[in-house]
């Protein structure tokens, strides 16, 4: 075979965007760019806002989690890391009550990517700091494309130390909480051995777990309640009483094609809605059945998606705006 080889090259970031602030955050802030910004970090992103105000000073881009709803901050940086960027992360996270940050730059120092490293390790799991530097590469006279480099991340295991162990009936709250991370720590790994269309959330010490079904304000949500020895799935609706009504409206359709019956549960007197299957006699503290559970959570999430999915995304206009 006579294959021809060329030569890969980086492009100067100026050469495509002169200014930060003019060009690349309206660029970045573009939902292709913002997908894939997302696949580099592990979320599901949806923008909201940009050059947002904290104060006297402007937050780059603010996007949000679809999964946890959780604020996302984005901080643009078309040069080599430095302390001023580093200080305004900060001060832009304390002001915007992001849960997740998103630094990104054109390169950065030893130092920065171990102060990212540092806080991702001494901070709350519920934060969750990115570095990401951006390039621009071509090969011979083609096309640039830009890429997103990973180079400091969240820490996977537990920030408060290994498991506690055995789990058992009689645990304290804290050992429960750590019983249900273990738990969906090792649901997520078998999401990821099994190849599932599933986007999920960093697995953490709490009773629920979230997957996206992809549209801000719905969640399929699994959870374990130990006390009960049950586990559970719903299609959890934040706020938004009229889309609960509009779904439920479809229930004779939807429980066909699932081919299971769903508790419709309005919550009065509270914003969200649910619609859940919940299975008893599911021992959290047994971890030899863990695997058992997690089959049933991860086939439930996906007949949850397929069925759910396109009815939430055609929700009309004027029911996803009206407020509970």
């Amino acid at each position: 075979m006579n294959i021809k080889f060329n030569k890969l090259s980086k492009v100067d970031l100026r050469e495509a965007w002169a200014s930060e602030s003019s060009d690349f955050t309206p660029w970045l802030s573009k939902e292709e760019n913002i997908n894939e910004l997302g696949n580099t970090i592990g979320l599901d992103l949806t923008f909201e806002n940009s050059e947002y105000n904290v104060g006297p000073y402007r937050a780059d881009i603010i996007c949000k989690d679809q999964v946890s709803d959780d604020i996302v901050l984005i901080e643009n940086q078309l040069e080599r890391t430095n302390h001023k960027h580093l200080g305004q992360i900060l001060t832009y996270a304390s002001g915007t009550k992001a849960k997740t940050i998103v630094w990104i730059a054109s390169e950065f120092t030893d130092e920065h990517r171990a102060t990212l490293d540092w806080l991702n390790n001494h901070t709350s799991e519920s934060f969750n700091f990115f570095g990401i530097e951006i390039e621009l590469l071509k090969i011979g006279e083609s096309d640039i494309a830009p890429n997103f480099k990973l180079v400091s991340k969240p820490n996977d295991w537990s920030k408060d130390g290994s498991s506690y162990k055995p789990y058992n009936s009689q645990s304290s709250n804290s050992d429960r909480q750590i019983a249900c991370k273990d738990y969906w720590q090792h649901t997520a790994s078998m999401i990821k051995e099994n190849k599932s269309f599933l986007k999920a959330q960093k697995p953490r010490a709490q009773h629920w777990y979230n997957v996206a079904v992809g549209k801000q304000g719905f969640k399929i949500a699994g959870t374990v309640k130990t006390k009960a020895n049950t586990i559970g799935a719903e299609i959890y609706i934040s706020d938004n009483k009229q889309a609960f009504k509009d779904l439920e409206s479809q229930k004779r359709e939807i429980e066909a094609e699932l081919g299971l019956e769903l508790s419709w549960e309005y919550l009065e007197g509270k914003k969200a809605s649910r619609i859940a299957i919940y299975r008893e006699d599911a021992n959290l503290y047994d971890e030899s059945r863990w695997n058992e559970y997690a089959e049933w959570h991860i086939s439930t999430f996906e007949r949850l998606h397929k069925v759910f999915s396109s009815r939430i995304k055609n929700l009309s206009f004027n029911i996803l705006k009206e407020a509970a």
